[in-house]
């Protein structure tokens, strides 16, 4: 199992702590301005990446000199700066991605980052999104469970057109055998009503969102 840290340059304030996820981190992968970012937290990056547009020459001197590897790209291509690690991620054969610095800003970026973790459960990886108060995962049909970890709500949401058969039990508002649907909040901001629930559905594909209120 190699756990893959990718950090991109989305807004610093949504950031979590990095260092609290050090010895979960196998590799960590920058992503244009998040090797900055890693930099300023005392992390080794193992490979920095990206056209680099969105940092100074001094900012950029500083990426280099913490970064084992640096790979600059061009500012055209084709992918943005994390499809690209997200891609050597995969090519080191990671099985877990936690991605970081990929939410807030941009609407258009957060959509479509969020959209990457698709690709990445079909095949067969774990990805998580997480941000200060966040914590995103896909799924596809099957039986879990789920702990809160820390964040005080868990919210389930369709990401393909209707997820059917969704059962929740251990939850405040359980459910058996729903469907929901592409602009549903049936499940928006449950809670567990025990240490741990479970969570099951027989089609679709769905995100479960964790987290709590950061003001």
């Amino acid at each position: 199992m190699k756990r893959v840290g990718i950090v991109g340059n989305g807004p610093k304030e949504q950031l979590p702590n990095l260092l609290d996820y050090q010895e979960k981190i196998d590799f960590w992968i920058g992503a244009d301005r998040g090797a900055l970012f890693l930099a300023e937290q005392g992390i080794t990056i193992d490979v920095a990446l990206g056209d680099f547009d969105s940092v100074s020459k001094r900012e950029l001197s500083i990426i280099e000199k913490h970064a084992k590897l640096f790979d600059k790209h061009p500012s055209m291509k084709n992918q943005t700066d994390l499809e690209i690690a997200i891609d050597m991620g995969l090519e080191n054969e990671a099985s877990h991605f936690f991605l970081f610095g990929v939410t807030g800003d941009r609407l258009d970026h957060e959509l479509m980052n969020i959209q990457l973790l698709y690709p990445l459960l079909r095949k067969g990886k774990r990805a998580f999104i997480i941000d200060k108060g966040n914590r995103m995962e896909m799924f596809e049909p099957g039986t879990y469970s789920v702990e809160s970890a820390g964040y005080s709500y868990i919210s389930f949401l369709a990401f393909t057109p209707e997820v059917t058969g969704l059962t929740l039990s251990g939850f405040l508002y359980p459910l058996e055998n729903q469907t929901i649907h592409w602009g549903s909040s049936l499940c928006i901001s449950n809670e567990l009503s025990q240490k741990k629930g479970t969570f099951s559905f027989c089609k679709g594909i769905l995100i479960l969102v964790k987290s709590f209120d950061t003001v």
